[in-house]
C-alpha cells in the first residue's frame, strides 16, 4: 500500500509517519511545504495524478494559539480550507478510496455540553477566537462525508482532543498551555526559582492525549472494517472523537509537571488572568465501542515528553 501523510513534519503528522514506517510492505510518500504547496491546486492536482497513492492521512493544517488565530482569522480559514479542498478533491479524481482526515475539538460549540459527544457538531455557536479555523475544520467532515455520500469514498475523521508530545512546540509566547508549562518549570527548576506562577485559579478542567495514541486511534480508525465504521456512525455526522475520556484541572497539571521537571517550590494562582473555558472534555464512547482507548497515562507521557525536550532544544523551538 502506498501512503501519502501530508503534514508529516508536525507533531501529528509525525507520529503518524512513525506508525506508518512499521507496516510491513508500507510505501510512503511525503513532501515538504517547499515541495509541495497544498494550497496550490495545480500543484497538488499534478503530485496526486503522478503519485497514485492508495492512502491518504491529511494531517496537514495551519494551526496556532488564540493570538494567532486572532490576529490572522483569514489565512486561517482561507488556507485550511484549501488545503482540505484541494487534498480531499485530487485524491478523489485519482482514484483514492481510502482517506483520513484530522481534525480538532474546537468544532464544538463554545457552550456544549459536557463531555462533547459527536453529536454536538452545529447544535450552537462557535468560540469565537476560533472560529473561522473551526468553520474549515467543519467543512473538512462535510467534504469527507459528501464524497462518500456520492461517490461511495471511504473518507473517515478523527477529532483529538489537547495533544502534546514529542515535536511540541515549547515557543514562550506561542505554545499551548502543556508544553508552555514545561518550560516554565523547567527554567524555574534551573533558575532556582522559589515559586511559579500559573494564569488563572487553577480550577478550568483539560483532557491531554499523547500524540503516540493519537496516531495509534488515528490508524485503528483508518483500518477499521467499513461495516463496523458504519454501523457506529451516521452518513452525515461521521467523524469520531479521540481522547482520554478524562481530564485534569490546571492546578493538577502543574503540580505533575512540577514533580516531572524536577521543581520544589511553590506554585502560586493569579486569579485576575483569564480562567478561559472551565472545561473541555470529550466523549469518547463511540471509539471505545469501536474497540481503542488511549493506553499513555498523563504522568508517563509528561516525562517522556520532558525527556524529548532536555534532548530536542534546537528542535522544539526555544
Amino acid at each position: 500500500m502506498k501512503y501519502y501523510i501530508a503534514g508529516h513534519r508536525g507533531m501529528v503528522g509525525g507520529a503518524i509517519l512513525r506508525r506508518v514506517q512499521a507496516l510491513p510492505d508500507a510505501e510512503i510518500v511525503t513532501r515538504t511545504h517547499a515541495e509541495l504547496d497544498l494550497t496550490d491546486q495545480s500543484a497538488v492536482a499534478d503530485f496526486m495524478a503522478e503519485g497514485k497513492p492508495d492512502v491518504v492521512i491529511l494531517a496537514a493544517a495551519k494551526v496556532g494559539g488564540i493570538h494567532a488565530n486572532n490576529t490572522y482569522p483569514a489565512e486561517f480559514i482561507y488556507e485550511n480550507l484549501m488545503i482540505q479542498s484541494n487534498v480531499i478533491h485530487q485524491a478523489h479524481v485519482n482514484g483514492v478510496q481510502n482517506l483520513l482526515f484530522l481534525g480538532s475539538s474546537c468544532i464544538y460549540p463554545r457552550a456544549v455540553e459536557q463531555p462533547m459527544a459527536e453529536t454536538a457538531l452545529l447544535t450552537g455557536i462557535l468560540e469565537p477566537t476560533n472560529e473561522p479555523y473551526a468553520v474549515a475544520k467543519i467543512a473538512g467532515i462535510k467534504m469527507c462525508e459528501s464524497y462518500n455520500r456520492q461517490y461511495g469514498r471511504d473518507y473517515r475523521s478523527v477529532m483529538p482532543t489537547n495533544l502534546y508530545g514529542p515535536g511540541d512546540n515549547f515557543h514562550p509566547e506561542n505554545s499551548h498551555v502543556l508544553p508552555a508549562l514545561i518550560r516554565r518549570f523547567h527554567e524555574a527548576t534551573q533558575s532556582g526559582a522559589e515559586s511559579v506562577t500559573i494564569w488563572g485559579t487553577g480550577t478550568p478542567r483539560r483532557e491531554f492525549l499523547h500524540v503516540d495514541d493519537m496516531a495509534a486511534a488515528s490508524m485503528y480508525v483508518l483500518d477499521l472494517n467499513r461495516e463496523v465504521y458504519e454501523a457506529n456512525t451516521d452518513p452525515m455526522l461521521s467523524h469520531i472523537n479521540v481522547g482520554t475520556g478524562t481530564d485534569v484541572s490546571i492546578l493538577e497539571l502543574a503540580q505533575l509537571v512540577a514533580k516531572v521537571t524536577g521543581f520544589k517550590g511553590d506554585i502560586l494562582t493569579d486569579p485576575s488572568k483569564p480562567d478561559g473555558t472551565m472545561r473541555k472534555l470529550m466523549d469518547v464512547s463511540r471509539l471505545a465501542k469501536m474497540g481503542w482507548t488511549a493506553k499513555i497515562g498523563l504522568e508517563a507521557g509528561l516525562s517522556e515528553t520532558f525527556e524529548w525536550f532536555l534532548e530536542n532544544a534546537d528542535a522544539a523551538r526555544l
